[in-house]
């Protein structure tokens, strides 16, 4: 999936360094994450859910907070308050760009700034809110930092140790994380929220989970993140946990109108990837792509792979068909199809009549069904000769090409 660069300025000055993760194909809504305590965009989890996210359609954000990773600032003066204004500072760029509400996602304390900054971005421009992992006692992260608070607190600064990193933190950084209020600023919130936590977090506890959901009002729901560690450091743990989220936010990220649904026929429209292409009939909507090793992403079926499959399909549609109609006890059937782009034929001047080196789709059919007779299976595989789309391809195919209106906007 592409990633993009992104450069958000914030109100204090600040330039934050973050990547947005887009689906291959079309956007159906975009979400922003918002990493764990002196984490970075970079962390497994952030990484991981961003990304499922976007094969999911959901074009999500991550990025550094002021003094972290690759953004501007000084983390040790910053506090809450700044994740807070860092989170409203990005949540205002993807609104701009993607004119919709936004699903917000925090991971840790991340989850506690989400929760805190939904309400100054206002209820217009959130859709939904997930945690994972998330304190419902914000100072509770000050338990995590190895060092001599009250001598900070007393000269104004010093040096701590978090997580083994180093950092210099100021008096207004404690005095910041220590007057916030999460459970409050929950029971105000009006938006569907969705807690998810694991009961064996040790960083976390998972008692956080259960003051966080008794303070929220519906539509509120938790999921239990089953053995895995507070920092989803197993990929298999994060693709679950993002994968929760998606499904959980199709129901509040409702498809744009402007996506095309054609009344007859295929509409076919370019996504982000270098190849993904979105495939859209009157009730279906699906990915073609290529794989990685021609450059692609791999998130979908090549173009040849769709053309076999619609031979193939319909090559048991017309088996299957065929023998309901006769009364014949088929089971099933099992097509085996490649194409081959230099095909030996029989025919010597092909080649030189045409151009071209002969190709095929070469068509395999299994046919499970102990109680048919040979000669019942003979003719099913007969009628594999005559399904629409085999006739459609021997027969004369002219593909006329018209030039249409411009693309509708994604």
């Amino acid at each position: 999936m592409p990633t993009q660069d992104i450069s958000i300025e914030t109100a204090a000055g600040y330039t934050l360094s973050g990547a947005l993760e887009l689906p291959t194909g079309l956007v159906r809504g975009a979400a922003l994450f918002a990493h764990c305590f002196t984490c970075t965009k970079q962390s497994r989890a952030a990484v991981e859910v961003t990304r499922a996210l976007a094969r999911e359609g959901i074009a999500t954000l991550r990025f550094d907070f002021t003094g972290l990773g690759e953004s501007e600032g000084e983390f040790g003066r910053a506090g809450f308050a700044a994740d807070v204004g860092d989170l409203v500072a990005a949540g205002e760029h993807l609104v701009e760009r993607f004119g919709q509400p936004l699903l917000l996602v925090g991971h840790s304390l991340g989850g506690a700034a989400v929760l805190a900054a939904a309400d100054d971005l206002g209820d217009a421009k959130v859709a939904a809110i997930a945690t994972i992992g998330a304190p419902s006692n914000v100072p509770h992260v000050l338990e995590n930092i190895d060092g001599d608070l009250p001598a900070i607190r007393k000269s104004g600064q010093g040096e701590v140790s978090i997580g083994g990193r180093s950092f210099q933190l100021g008096r207004e950084f404690l005095e910041r994380v220590e007057a916030v209020d999460l459970l409050a600023e929950v029971e105000k919130l009006r938006k569907p929220l969705l807690f998810l936590h694991s009961p064996t977090d040790r960083v976390v506890g998972i008692e956080n989970a259960g003051a966080l959901f008794e303070a929220a009002k519906h539509p509120k729901s938790f999921v239990s993140l089953d053995h895995a560690d507070h920092l989803l450091l197993d990929p298999a743990d994060a693709e679950f946990t993002a994968g929760v989220i998606a499904a959980w936010a199709h129901r509040y990220l409702p498809l744009r109108d402007d996506w095309p649904m054609p009344e007859k026929g295929v509409v076919v429209k370019t996504g982000h990837g270098k190849f993904g292409t979105e495939v859209h009939t009157g009730s279906h909507r699906f990915l073609a792509d290529e794989p990685r090793s021609y450059g692609g992403d791999d998130s979908g079926p090549t173009p040849y792979d769709l053309l076999l499959a619609a031979l193939g399909t319909c090559t048991a549609m017309t088996m299957r068909m065929y023998a309901e109609r006769k009364g014949w006890p088929l089971e099933g059937t099992t097509i085996h199809l490649t194409h081959e782009r230099d095909h030996v034929t029989d025919c010597k001047d092909c080649l030189e009549e045409t151009g071209m080196a002969a190709q095929a789709l070469v068509r395999e059919i299994a046919v499970d069904g102990p109680d048919l007779s040979e000669e019942q299976i003979a003719k099913l595989v007969e009628m594999a000769d005559r399904c629409p789309v085999h006739r459609t391809l021997e027969g004369h195919i002219e593909v006329i090409t018209k030039r249409g209106k411009p693309p509708v906007s994604s």
